[in-house]
């Protein structure tokens, strides 16, 4: 049987790694979402119906499983970490409690308007359903990055003692609410859901045009494709250099307040200068190729790159090493590769922004074939970024579930067995597997099918129209 401390958290790394997908589909899609509606309205264009037609589908399903893995995680913290509950419970309950009060039920209540009530409501109220949608949707990662950001820089609490045991007690929200994470954490995470659904989007609009212009296919909503192709690359061309620019203040940020993870992302084990930032690394022992802790590396770098990166342009910076802290490091090896592949995706999207742009201005967006391959083979890179970022910001953290605070062995639910967490883990990967190939399927579905066809708009547009004819008769 796997130990229920391994087992407590692989359990939840899994459900974390499956969940972050669907908000990240539906917070991406929440700003083209408004932008359609409001466009749709505005110039009655067929197009722009079409448009957010089609990707409102993606968006409810994406909803629906993201509220239902969701709360899955929540349920979590009673199950397998009931002691981490236990004591933070007070300051972290409150925002998973407001995030549902708030934020869920905003989304929720306008959602079915904003599905459904297209040819039932005004052309205002739909349009303040689809803002209050989005909004709903971002407020919710607001109480949950708030939450999230206080366990990585916690503040404005006391530790008090109760019954016995160790309790986290509020004592200043304001300073506990918007500690300093939460702006690093939100503004990367935002932004890093658009631009994701931005390159989505991209990828499904490039296979279309690929189809048609290079293999000569008749698609019969290609000026919809078009459209959208154009619109994200305009959303990746400003969101791509602005999470490179912002991920460079938030690893410093992360090197001020969190050393040890920084050292582990650089992979420092003794406090130097001139530290190089590596570009890639590995053991210069094959015993240690599996081993996330190896301290030896032959690498290629650049020099000073790492000292210039925590202090924001020193690269005779000293960086404090893995060995000069009293706590175990984390899974080095983990934390150093996620950091790496997440800079690397970040700068290969600013290129394929630039590239993109730049076929659109010469004329050439709908026949430069290599592109379109570039783009559909990208269209996911953006959540694997998300992915391998979240890895950095949870396994760097180790061995704290509370940054300094609590650690997360301590945190695991006391009374746990290893057969118990055995036996969810292994449930987990079963269901998860399944709930993910379901949605891949009913997301690949709605995409082979495409968005409506005019005739479709016509006969839509007239029945509303007659319906409200037969309103105001009454």
């Amino acid at each position: 049987m796997v130990d229920p401390v391994l087992a407590s958290r692989l359990q939840f790394a899994l459900t974390t790694i499956v969940h972050i997908i669907f908000p990240v589909m539906s917070m991406g899609l929440a700003p083209f979402l408004i932008y359609f509606t409001w466009k749709e309205i505005r110039t009655k264009q067929p197009v722009y119906e079409q448009l957010r037609r089609f990707w409102t589908q993606i968006f409810a399903v994406s909803f629906v499983v993201g509220t239902v893995t969701g709360l899955v995680l929540e349920f979590e913290f009673g199950t397998n970490f009931a002691a981490f509950s236990t004591t933070a419970g007070e300051l972290f309950g409150g925002p998973l409690a407001l995030e549902g009060m708030m934020a869920f039920m905003l989304e929720a209540t306008f959602l079915g308007i904003f599905v459904f009530g297209r040819d039932r409501v005004s052309d205002r109220l739909y349009f303040l359903s689809s803002i209050a949608v989005g909004f709903g949707t971002w407020l919710s990662a607001v109480w949950i990055l708030i939450a999230n950001s206080w366990m990585q820089t916690p503040r404005g609490f006391d530790i008090v003692v109760e019954n016995g045991q160790r309790i986290v007690k509020l004592t200043d929200p304001l300073a506990a609410y918007l500690n300093p994470r939460f702006p690093y954490m939100f503004i990367h995470m935002q932004n890093a859901a658009v631009e994701s659904v931005a390159l989505f989007m991209a990828g499904v609009a490039a296979y279309y045009v690929f189809r048609h212009h290079v293999w000569g296919y008749p698609i019969e909503h290609i000026d919809v494709w078009q459209k959208t192709l154009k619109i994200a690359l305009v959303v990746l061309l400003i969101t791509a250099p602005i999470q490179v620019i912002q991920g460079d203040e938030y690893a410093r940020h992360v090197s001020e307040t969190q050393p040890q993870k920084f050292a582990a992302m650089e992979a420092v084990w003794e406090t130097d200068s001139y530290v190089p930032e590596y570009i890639v690394a590995f053991p210069t022992d094959i015993d240690d190729l599996l081993n996330p802790r190896t301290k030896d590396l032959f690498g290629i770098g650049i020099p000073g790159g790492a000292s210039w990166l925590a202090s924001g342009g020193n690269p005779q910076a000293t960086i404090r090493g893995l060995e000069s802290f009293s706590t175990k490091a984390p899974p080095v090896a983990i934390v150093f590769w996620a950091f790496r592949i997440m800079v690397a995706l970040g700068f290969w999207f600013i290129l394929l922004a630039v590239w993109g742009v730049y076929r659109w201005w010469r004329g050439e967006l709908f026949e430069d074939d290599l592109l379109h391959k570039a783009l559909m083979a990208s269209s996911l890179l953006g959540f694997v970024a998300v992915e391998v970022g979240w890895i950095v910001t949870e396994v760097g953290r180790q061995p704290w579930v509370i940054q300094g605070v609590m650690k997360t062995s301590a945190g695991v639910s006391p009374n746990l067995t290893g057969a118990e967490a055995t036996f969810t883990l292994l449930g987990f990967v079963t269901g998860y597997i399944l709930l993910l190939s379901l949605y891949t399927y009913v997301v690949g579905r709605i995409i082979r099918a495409g968005p409506p066809s005019k005739d479709e708009l016509t006969q839509s547009n007239s029945a509303r129209a007659s319906e409200s004819e037969v309103t105001s008769g009454d």
